[in-house]
């Protein structure tokens, strides 16, 4: 019983942390400048690898790989996050401009048809 539940968490843990980092990189693919590309990368990323270590160290039981596994989560949850920072500050510094998502629109065609002074057409 014990068995089979444990399967399932790790079944369930690693099913997580392949559909986090498949967001992430769909994200990184799809977004428009380099401040959301480190965003979606160091927060879903994040969730993936936390996720998918979290499965193995399960698997591993109570094994010295485990601990290191644990601590390998420990060092991803740091790492991730401080160097999405450091880029999106070195952008910054550097001049790049983020791209705003309404850029190159106009009000008039977001808004729906023209209006017209009570001609129909």
């Amino acid at each position: 019983m014990i068995e089979t539940i444990r399967f399932w968490l790790i079944a369930v843990l690693l099913g997580l942390g392949v559909f986090f980092t498949l967001v992430s990189t769909i994200g990184v693919i799809r977004l428009p400048d380099i401040y959301a590309r480190a965003h979606t990368a160091s927060q879903t990323d994040t969730l993936g690898a936390g996720f998918a270590l979290a499965g193995v160290a399960l698997a591993f039981g109570w094994e010295q790989a485990a601990v290191y596994t644990v601590l390998l989560l420990f060092f991803v949850f740091i790492t991730n996050p401080t160097a999405a920072h450091a880029i999106a500050r070195s952008a910054a510094e550097t001049g790049v401009e983020p791209l705003l998502a309404d850029e190159g629109t106009d009000a008039d065609e977001t808004d729906g048809p023209a209006e017209t002074d009570g001609e129909t057409t």
